[in-house]
């Protein structure tokens, strides 16, 4: 019974990070069983083997789903880049066709305005399954949605790409100050922020990515929202309709921009 919850939870687990390692998990069970394999190591290396075959697979099935994976193999030329390869080996770096586009556009105008400057992407979204989870995110759930690196010319302040945030100076906007939800994942992680460089998004950049994502974006490619948080949206004095606040239940916006289409 301890072994069947502990493969259960495996599964569940492998599932939630990947949305197609516990079918990876599985299939290397019923491979190491049916071998009569028991030593650890050789059951690992079967799983990894079938892990790796499903996410190239998932790579070809994922268009049938109406999603194409952004590429984790840059070369020096390239102006859109994954922040980092875990995206891709967590399945977490597919979209629609139309938000690819949309983002090698921004990627394009952002080097002809600032020349050499390359536009990093985050998590996106898994590549099956409208309505699957991308946790710990609130929305990444139909290919949709895409999260940009504060614009640092091609870095980001923490490995990923999330969790250093550009705090806010004293008397800005703070829409979340008092409340004390529980239910939430607008975390703070104040014990992290010391061990990430102290250099500030460069507001020019920012500036022009934003205006080119709520004019082209809006027109070309059916941009509908972009999230960053209103301290930074002020500081940037940008009033378009189409920057809103994300809620006070999601993950902080002064570390990352999200943006949707239609």
């Amino acid at each position: 019974m301890f072994r069947f919850a502990l493969h259960a939870l495996i599964i569940l687990i492998l599932t939630l990070l990947t949305q197609i390692g516990g079918i990876a998990y599985l299939v290397a069970l019923a491979a190491s069983h049916a071998w009569g394999l028991r030593r650890f190591l050789t059951k690992l290396a079967i799983f990894l083997l079938c892990y790796a075959g499903a996410t190239f697979a998932a790579s070809f099935a994922a268009p049938i789903f109406g999603r194409v994976p952004l590429s984790c193999v840059a070369g020096a030329t390239d102006r859109l880049v994954v922040r980092s390869p875990i995206y891709c080996l967590l399945n977490r770096n597919y979209v629609t066709p139309e938000l690819r586009d949309l983002a090698k556009a921004l990627a394009a105008h952002m080097d002809r305005e600032f020349p050499g400057t390359v536009t990093v992407a985050l998590d996106a979204n898994f590549p099956f399954m409208n309505g699957f989870p991308l946790l710990p995110h609130l929305s990444h759930a139909d290919g949709k949605k895409l999260d940009f690196g504060a614009f640092l010319n091609g870095a980001t302040r923490s490995p990923i790409g999330y969790f250093a945030f550009e705090q806010p100076a004293p008397g800005d906007e703070l829409p979340c100050e008092g409340r004390n939800d529980w239910l939430t994942t607008r975390w703070n992680f104040d014990a992290l922020q010391s061990l990430f460089p102290t250099y500030r998004i460069e507001e020019q950049r920012t500036s022009a990515a934003i205006g080119w994502l709520t004019s082209e974006g809006v027109a070309k490619f059916g941009l509908q929202k972009i999230f960053i948080e209103p301290h930074l949206k002020n500081a940037l004095g940008i009033t378009d309709s189409h920057i809103r606040f994300q809620g006070c239940r999601a993950a902080r916006h002064d570390d990352h921009i999200h943006i949707q289409v239609d």
